[in-house]
């Protein structure tokens, strides 16, 4: 081949290569309570979840995959800040209620889409915030181009949207008293905004954040009735849980088809994940893992998780590495050619989801809850993984507990007696990062 012809070559191969391919979009979705075993590509017999399956299975599966907290706020405190939740100012849940609140998100921090606005893409959030009810902390106060969703933690009904009888229902800065079942209206103004960013044009980043499956456990009567009449024997409890988890599966499937009929499906990054275990009390399945959520043993902490990108991530692959929601900043960043905070705690995901190399340099992963009802008291409590070591404290009222989670992957064997210098090489590590988070305010 001729010199000219050995430069066209050259230089269409670069133009076809992934480094010189457009940003992708992103869609990050984030569902609340789903349990570990609670899809049918995690173990569930009993429940039918296609288009989550279809995600896991169109790229990389996460088998150690873990939320900074076994509940809500922290979760995403951490996700949207690539901090651990108490150095992002939310050890703990907000509520609407002060007296109960336990958390109030860092003015210092910088937001996911404040970053990725930088690197040009327009920013949308459609769903659950949980991180403030007014100015400064509302999704459009800290970045967000756009917010369709609920501002409040948890709703009564999904139905009606109230929380104690107020609306925090929101577009943008506007009260709405919209009609449907909430992840009905989710997965529509999803699919809405999908449509107005391809009339628009350039990349965009949309958080997806569901309430469901938190409770109340209130799945629509259709869906109910279905699952009842194909699981001969199915309690009433675990049916409803079935139901809303169904419901939600398939409206995440109407916002993938979306994407496909946009034509924006084939250069947007998916990420799917819960922000922590199944509530136990409801009927969820963690799997064969110790706890559920609230409990910092494996079932509150450890949570599904598959990431999406056509032609860069290898369909069907798996990951045994050990990640966490603090991970997912970082990871969107680098795709989008976004700059990372420099104190960012979390480590970017995307050498791995590239097959680029197939574990993470061992470091520590935190975990961390502040509650303020009978049980806590207002006082925190932590777990700490680093490599096949956990240390856990499920209440702020007992000693550490030491497992060996290769050994003893269902944590019931405490260690702490045995091996003690592993026990206060954690410990004396936990400390320091106490340290550092104490310098970090919770309360406005």
């Amino acid at each position: 081949m001729c010199h000219d012809g050995v430069m066209r070559l050259v230089l269409f191969l670069l133009l076809v290569s992934p480094l010189s391919a457009a940003p992708p979009n992103v869609l990050l979705i984030l569902v609340d309570d789903l349990g570990y075993g609670d899809l049918s590509s995690y173990g569930a017999e009993d429940l039918r979840s296609p288009h989550i399956d279809s995600l896991a299975a169109a790229g990389m599966r996460f088998d150690n995959f873990y939320s900074n907290s076994p509940v809500c706020s922290p979760t995403r405190a951490a996700l949207l800040t690539g901090l651990y939740p108490d150095r992002a100012g939310v050890p703990g849940v907000i509520r609407t209620r002060a007296r109960d609140s336990w958390g109030y998100l860092s003015p210092s921090a910088t937001l996911l889409p404040k970053a990725v606005k930088r690197a040009g893409y327009h920013t949308g959030m459609v769903g659950k915030w949980h991180l403030g009810l007014s100015e400064p902390n509302t999704p459009n106060g800290r970045g967000f181009d756009s917010f369709h969703g609920f501002l409040g933690d948890m709703m009564d009904d999904y139905y009606n949207h109230r929380r104690r009888g107020i609306n925090y229902m929101r577009h943008n800065h506007h009260e709405i008293d919209p009609e449907g079942h909430a992840t009905g209206l989710f997965s529509e103004w999803a699919i809405d905004y999908l449509r107005a960013r391809k009339k628009d044009g350039g990349s965009w980043l949309l958080y997806l954040a569901y309430n469901a499956p938190h409770t109340p456990i209130q799945p629509p009567e259709e869906w109910l009735a279905k699952v009842k009449r194909r699981e001969s024997g199915i309690s009433e409890q675990r049916a409803k849980l079935v139901a809303l988890i169904e419901h939600l599966d398939d409206g995440i499937g109407r916002v993938i088809q979306a994407l496909k009929d946009n034509g924006q499906y084939e250069n947007t990054l998916i990420l799917f994940a819960s922000d922590n275990g199944g509530q136990l009390q409801v009927g969820a399945n963690n799997g064969n893992l110790r706890g559920g959520k609230q409990h910092m043993y494996e079932g509150g902490i450890r949570v599904p998780m598959c990431a999406v990108w056509p032609g860069r991530i290898e369909a069907g692959s798996r990951s045994n590495a050990v990640a966490s929601t603090v991970d997912l900043y970082p990871t969107i960043c680098e795709a989008a050619g976004a700059d990372v905070p420099a104190d960012a705690d979390g480590v970017s995901l995307l050498p791995l989801l590239r097959g680029e190399q197939e574990t993470l340099p061992e470091r520590e992963v935190i975990f961390v809850r502040r509650e303020g009802n009978v049980r806590y008291r207002g006082r925190d409590y932590y777990a700490l993984r680093r490599g096949d070591w956990k240390l856990v404290q499920n209440t702020p009222f007992e000693p550490y507990q030491l497992f060996n989670l290769r050994a003893d992957p269902l944590e019931k064997q405490d260690l702490s007696q045995s091996e003690t210098e592993i026990h206060e090489d954690l410990t004396r590590s936990l400390m320091k990062h106490i340290q550092r988070a104490g310098r970090v305010a919770w309360q406005e």
